[in-house]
């Protein structure tokens, strides 16, 4: 039979796991009503200029995820994306328990999130994307976000670099301008934005390319990050 001390340890553990769960959950759908509530208001104001929508949606994105790494990095780590959850738990950054319960909760926040923007605008909650964006310039862009993405996050992790929600921050911003994607870079994002007939969504029969390419892109990254950190020792 387990001893006091190791039921409590026990229940200790499974605690903190359903907290930095939650906090995955809410930084994730928090993030998706960032993304798509100001490409919503962005649309709407913008007069038509899709570069200013662009910038604004950008802005507001870059903005929300620096906060909301800040806010939950203590608690959760603040992956918000089933890959960078992995390539965390792959490298020891995390913990193996933690792996399901966070992509879950990184998918459902996703979700919700969307629903929200749509609730806060007045639009139809349950609806879904018309925008295609397919082809191979988007995907090659989708596996180079990423992969800048994960490879920013492995290496600062593992130098532990105080500066990292900035640089993660400054990252996003940069990717929906450089990258003719406009930056998915995470597979809860893309499934979200599907739901999402608005400036930020994406046709459910364009995800599983960008969700394909964001996959290669993670993986690389994983490698090139296990290599430079293995010839810095």
């Amino acid at each position: 039979m387990q001893s006091a001390a190791s039921l409590l340890e026990a229940q200790q553990r499974n605690a903190l796991v359903a907290r930095s769960t939650l906090c995955e959950a809410l930084g994730t759908a928090l993030l998706l009503a960032a993304v798509v509530g100001s490409g919503i208001m962005a649309e709407r104001l913008a007069g038509g200029n899709v570069a200013i929508a662009l910038l604004a949606n950008a802005i507001a994105t870059g903005a929300a995820l620096y906060a909301l790494i800040v806010t939950f990095e203590p608690l959760s780590g603040a992956a918000f994306n089933p890959l960078v959850s992995a390539a965390l738990v792959v490298q020891g950054h995390a913990a193996r328990r933690t792996l399901v319960p966070h992509v879950a909760a990184q998918f459902a926040g996703a979700i919700a999130g969307v629903w929200l923007a749509h609730l806060m605008f007045d639009l139809p909650i349950l609806q879904t994307s018309l925008k295609v964006r397919s082809g191979l310039g988007q995907w090659t862009a989708e596996g180079v976000a990423t992969f800048g993405l994960v490879l920013v996050i492995l290496l600062g992790a593992a130098r532990k670099t105080a500066a990292l929600p900035a640089v993660v921050a400054c990252y996003i911003t940069a990717a929906y301008w450089f990258t003719a994607s406009t930056s998915f870079a995470n597979p809860a994002v893309t499934v979200a934005r599907t739901l999402s007939n608005s400036f930020a969504g994406i046709t459910p029969g364009s995800a599983p390319g960008f969700i394909a390419a964001q996959c290669i892109g993670a993986l690389l990254a994983l490698l090139v990050a296990r290599y430079l950190l293995r010839a810095a020792r």
